[in-house]
């Protein structure tokens, strides 16, 4: 109970001071667009390359992932397959999809990791696989939904190696898989830019909600109905029925992946959706609904699974 409320107060209070500096326009009429770029292009890059330079990547294979990596393509799957249906457009449709399975396991699962699972490292399977397999497909298609499609072959084929969020992560695997150690004068001054990457996306979700209506007010009611009921409810079902039914996982081990699997939709997400001006509303909406309907959740499934 305490880790579930410990890691939420932090990301609340954090967006409030965002929504504060909206209010009284702190930091101008573009301040929100800067953090975000901030983030996107420089932060989160350098962030994504230092954990993923000093990860174990053995951690990657291992069953607790196998699950994770499951129930992310389970809700997914159904999210895209809705967006097909509906006709939301491939860009909009992958926010959506991300919403649904695209977990906080940063700044809010590393708390909760800590304080009820009791220890840090079993959030690592689940943040590697979405740095290293879900990030750099997404912004892949997320880049060429915007217009990427329209250039050479050549391009698009590289158009992983464009995306700062790509690069980054790539970079990091590279280095982590070749057993090389990044010299200190290098590493250090880039983990002190990606500490910047949680507190600006953060920052920039909060200034967005100045202004903003209520959720589910508007033309992305049904989307954002779809994502956090798939982000808060189907995916921890799903995890439980693969770890349980089909792995044989129990105690500890099952505890993991369902507590994993029941958090929220990821701050940055809303990052690549400002980025690429695209499902704005939706990532907006969707972050901040399945973070208040997780809270339960988790207290929930602590309670039975603990």
């Amino acid at each position: 109970m305490q880790g579930v409320l410990s890691g939420f107060a932090v990301i609340v209070v954090v967006i409030g001071v965002g929504y504060v500096i909206g209010l009284r326009g702190c930091l101008g009429g573009q301040g929100r667009d800067v953090l975000t770029r901030l983030a996107f292009h420089v932060a989160t890059p350098a962030l994504l390359f230092t954990v993923l330079a000093r990860a174990d990547l053995s951690v990657v294979f291992s069953t607790r992932l196998l699950v994770t990596a499951l129930s992310t393509a389970a809700v997914a799957g159904l999210f895209v397959a809705a967006g097909v249906v509906r006709r939301w457009g491939v860009a909009r449709t992958t926010i959506g999809a991300l919403c649904a399975g695209y977990v906080n396991s940063g700044n809010l699962g590393i708390p909760i990791a800590v304080y009820v699972l009791g220890d840090a490292s079993l959030v690592a399977p689940v943040l590697l696989f979405q740095l290293v397999g879900v990030t750099p497909v997404a912004v892949t298609v997320l880049d060429l939904a915007s217009g990427g499609a329209k250039r050479p072959l050549v391009q698009r084929v590289l158009t992983p190696l464009r995306n700062p969020i790509a690069v980054g992560s790539l970079a990091g695997v590279a280095v982590s898989a070749a057993g090389l150690r990044v010299p200190a004068p290098v590493l250090d001054p880039l983990t002190l830019i990606g500490n910047m990457s949680v507190p600006a996306a953060l920052l920039a979700f909060g200034i967005a909600l100045r202004g903003s209506s209520l959720p589910l007010r508007g033309a992305e009611r049904a989307p954002v109905l779809l994502a956090v009921g798939l982000k808060t409810l189907v995916q921890p079902v799903t995890a439980w029925l693969l770890a349980a039914g089909v792995f044989g996982l129990r105690g500890a081990p099952l505890l993991d992946v369902v507590v994993t699997s029941a958090l929220p939709a990821a701050q940055n997400l809303f990052t690549y959706a400002s980025t690429y001006r695209v499902g704005e509303v939706l990532a907006r909406e969707a972050i901040l609904l399945s973070t208040v309907v997780s809270v339960p959740v988790l207290v929930v499934v602590a309670a039975l699974l603990g």
